[in-house]
């Protein structure tokens, strides 16, 4: 047995029996749909949105140092099984949606994934993402695919266009580093999906073009957003939402699953950070229990001013055996303090908002100003990473550790 192999089985016993093992039955493969074969075709390599699966060697299906594909980008080694099949955690493709009026099944503190494109506001909750990981959607007219390790705990979102491709994801069973591996359903390509570009296949090289994501509370995007869309139980598969699968798994000394090496010995391994940096450039982490205290942390980040906001109450998905009673940590924001031609500066007030010292406009965590002589303003969005700290150091090696 391989040292990732070894320090991947003590991993599991060290969780405990409450935990639904990790490589096999982390999303339910032998769910009511029966259990997933990899040598069948799965049904989600036909074609979607209209773009066919293309006739190319695929990384997904054979060994991705084979030499009829490119050269990886990484030390095949280090891609490894995370114990379902590909398609075994099934993406959701054509995501149904609701109203928050429709919505009894959150409780007010459970996190969700905030995305706004041109006016139009998604929500997508972790307890369904847990079990899916990948959510293929279309939302004003951008095609995006939107993206929830658990291992990690790392939510992004990409633009599926990659030049005349329009792209489709699924989950490939692979890690890299923990983290989910995807892969594209036209080349078979396989992607990382923290650093959101082709490692393996016919797309080598190529990035995919990131969009914001915040994870919140379900009560601060539902009173933000009340005419929002959230993403429906409604996936065409039977799945425990509100169940956490990885019981535990957010201990902060314990050692990440399927991860080969040494995790950066600046943090425990599984310390939260705020990750900025996502070009590579200048990459920075913030710790997050520090910045939960101090809630406001200005800096510049690759030349640019970034600040940087965290308000309490948000449950962490992967503590307790039900979401919505996970432990209590921080949701966080990131934005241009530059509003027109004016840098702002901000200070928290005494509950969940922020307010500017230039106007004395009121702000929330979503970085629209909701009082004041800004009121209807609204923040760019920085793209930041919640993760955990192994994670963000392995894709970041040379990253800057702040502690507010």
């Amino acid at each position: 047995m391989t040292r990732s192999r070894r320090h991947s089985a003590r991993r599991i016993v060290a969780v405990g029996a409450a935990v639904v093992l990790l490589a096999s039955a982390c999303a339910g493969p032998d769910g009511p749909d029966g259990p997933a074969d990899p040598a069948a075709p799965s049904a989600s390599t036909r074609a979607v949105d209209g773009s066919a699966k293309e006739d190319v060697p695929s990384a997904l299906r054979q060994p991705i140092d084979d030499p009829s594909l490119p050269q990886p980008l990484v030390d095949p080694g280090e891609v490894s099984s995370g114990g379902p099949p590909p398609d075994g955690i099934p993406a959701v493709d054509k995501p149904k949606f609701v109203s928050p009026a429709e919505v009894d099944w959150l409780s007010s503190d459970e996190p969700v994934l905030a995305l706004e494109i041109a006016g139009e506001q998604r929500a997508y909750p972790v307890q369904i993402m847990i079990w899916h990981e990948i959510v293929n959607d279309q939302v004003a007219g951008t095609p995006l695919t939107v993206t929830y390790c658990p291992l990690c705990n790392s939510a992004l979102a990409f633009q599926r266009r990659l030049g005349d491709r329009l792209l489709t994801f699924g989950v490939s069973g692979f890690l890299y580093h923990s983290d989910l591996v995807m892969y594209d359903r036209q080349t078979e390509s396989l992607w990382s999906q923290i650093e959101g570009r082709a490692i393996a296949g016919h797309l080598t090289g190529r990035t995919l073009a990131r969009v914001p994501v915040q994870t919140v509370t379900w009560d601060q995007w539902r009173q933000a957003h009340p005419e929002g869309k959230v993403l429906s139980r409604d996936t065409g598969v039977d799945r425990d939402y509100g169940r956490n699968p990885y019981l535990g798994y957010d201990k902060a000394a314990d050692d990440p699953f399927a991860f080969s090496g040494d995790p950066d010995p600046r943090l425990a391994p599984k310390e939260r950070v705020l990750g900025l940096g996502d070009t590579g450039a200048d990459p920075t982490a913030l710790l997050l229990s520090s910045l939960a205290l101090k809630r406001v942390v200005a800096l510049t980040v690759n030349g640019d001013p970034v600040v940087v906001w965290a308000v309490g109450g948000l449950r962490s998905a992967l503590d307790t055996k039900e979401i919505s009673s996970g432990r209590h940590i921080a949701a966080t924001g990131a934005f241009n303090p530059v509003l027109g031609k004016q840098q702002l500066t901000f200070a928290a007030d005494g509950g969940e908002t922020f307010i500017d010292r230039q106007t004395g406009s009121t702000w929330d965590i979503l970085g629209r100003a909701v009082t004041g002589p800004l009121a209807g303003q609204r923040l760019q969005p920085v793209s930041h990473l919640d993760t955990f700290w192994f994670a963000w150091a392995a894709f970041h090696p040379d990253t800057r550790l702040v502690m507010p």
